[in-house]
């Protein structure tokens, strides 16, 4: 009884905890808050005191003293460093909550499908230490699908491609579950590192993080096509030492992103070459949604339907589909509790 009262009055929360960004969904209150995964530490020889998290601490990457470091405390869609994690996780819990919140909130998070038991231990146990009542996670193409509007409980197949920051999540999903799925560790950061040695490797000029991200979000394009867009970067000449100004297209960006985004189309082949017959009848009919920050790249809905010969449609809200679905599971979290994983 008193556990039911605790469910009705507590504002419970979703988290998209992506390498890129993380993303808070609070319950009957939908997105409120989405900020870059990072944080800014001052390393002392015993501990990391934390300086800034979120937006204020992205401004620093690459700006900062030696002592200093702006990080991230996920790679690949995991936690790399568990301790800065979990003051990330605080911060943005506190933040929400005006910095005082007398009920611990039940807290729902996602995870990449790939993820092992050690990983998923990891992000629950982040989550608790950071002020969590309860703790459920559940797989990110589940959230994404349930965010798109896909109606995953039916017993259709629901193909759902979901490119973040650091990975690309492929799954088929039907009655409430997911039949086949391809988790890859190539997504925005790898496309943003290609673009970065592309023009290093060509104009022999050093650009940071932020550059690359902009130069994709700007002109990034796998099909571009005559008059080529064109951008103005500064970076810091490697013969000279010095900073110079160079012009970039977007034909010369399709080439520098080439090699991840095939290994995406591989990665995309390979689950539809292990769907199920009957299943694949179903996608031809419904075809494939996209979401994520990497369905906004120019053009991929086009490649991966000239590839595939599938209808490919961008989801309403791409970037926040997991956090939407998420926050949906919390919403109806005794309907949906079946799609949640078990740690």
């Amino acid at each position: 009884m008193l556990s039911k009262f605790l469910n009705w009055i507590s504002k419970d929360i979703a988290i998209d905890l992506g390498t890129a960004n993380t993303l808070i969904y609070l319950k009957g209150k939908g997105i409120i808050l989405a900020e870059p995964s990072v944080v800014a530490v001052k390393e002392d020889r015993r501990y990391k005191k934390v300086l800034a998290v979120g937006e204020e601490a992205k401004r620093m990457i690459g700006k900062t003293p030696g002592n200093i470091k702006a990080i991230r405390p996920l790679k690949d869609g995991v936690i790399a460093d568990f301790e800065v994690t979990e003051a990330m996780i605080k911060y943005f819990i506190q933040k929400i909550y005006n910095r005082g919140y007398f009920l611990k909130p039940r807290v729902i998070i996602s995870v990449p499908s790939g993820t092992t038991q050690v990983e998923r231990r990891a992000v629950k146990e982040s989550a608790e230490g950071a002020g969590a009542r309860e703790v459920y996670l559940i797989e990110e193409p589940m959230a994404s699908a349930i965010g798109a509007g896909l109606p995953i409980t039916e017993p259709v197949a629901n193909m759902i491609i979901d490119i973040g920051g650091g990975t690309t999540e492929i799954a088929v999903i039907s009655l409430g579950g997911i039949v086949i799925s391809n988790s890859v560790k190539i997504a925005g950061d790898k496309i943003d590192e290609a673009i970065s040695q592309y023009i290093k490797r060509k104009y022999n000029l050093l650009i940071g993080e932020a550059t690359a991200e902009h130069i994709k979000i700007k002109i990034g394009n796998v099909l571009p096509e005559e008059p080529y867009e064109t951008i103005e970067i500064k970076g810091r000449d490697l013969v000279t030492g010095v900073p110079k100004t160079i012009t970039i297209s977007s034909k010369e960006i399709q080439e520098a992103i080439k090699e991840p985004v095939d290994l995406i189309l591989q990665a995309i082949r390979e689950v539809l070459e292990e769907t199920p017959p009957e299943l694949s009848a179903d996608i031809v009919d419904k075809g494939i949604v996209l979401s994520g920050g990497g369905a906004l790249l120019k053009n991929f809905d086009k490649l991966i339907a000239q590839e595939t010969g599938l209808e490919v449609k961008i989801a309403d809200n791409p970037l926040f589909c997991v956090a939407i679905g998420a926050g949906k599971a919390l919403d109806e979290i005794d309907k949906l509790k079946e799609v949640m994983i078990e740690v």
